[in-house]
């Protein structure tokens, strides 16, 4: 999750830009890098927030929802151009994860990428299977 770091807007969204959203994260984003099969497929970069600090802008009536394995986690795609930009992650149900890659330029000043183990879910995140 975010760190309590000075938080400032970050803005972003889809291929297309249906889908909009900011978020508020600190200039120097850590992110993880997950090797499951989904993340390692699309290349997502998880930015976790909790639910207060992301808004929805526009591009609810673009979204639909993919989900699999325990279907808890709410893999949301525009469903004009297929590009998730966030999603509701198994791990943090009550947060948002996003893509990092769809961040637009100019705040984000610095990005830290950690490893996840996503393949091993159960042993990644014990406290949350």
């Amino acid at each position: 999750m975010v760190q309590s770091a000075e938080l400032l807007t970050h803005r972003g969204g889809c291929h297309c830009g249906r889908v909009r959203f900011e978020v508020q994260a600190p200039a120097e984003i850590e992110v993880l890098d997950c090797n499951c099969s989904i993340c390692a497929m699309t290349g997502f970069l998880h930015l976790i927030v909790p639910a207060a600090q992301f808004r929805l802008l526009r591009g609810a009536d673009a979204l639909d929802c993919y989900r699999f394995n325990t279907g808890t986690a709410r893999h949301l795609f525009c469903r004009v151009c297929g590009i998730k930009s966030y999603y509701v992650p198994r791990s943090h149900p009550d947060g948002f994860s996003v893509n990092a890659r769809c961040l637009d330029a100019g705040t984000v000043a610095g990005m830290r990428v950690q490893a996840c183990d996503g393949r091993e879910w159960e042993r990644q995140f014990p406290d949350r299977s």
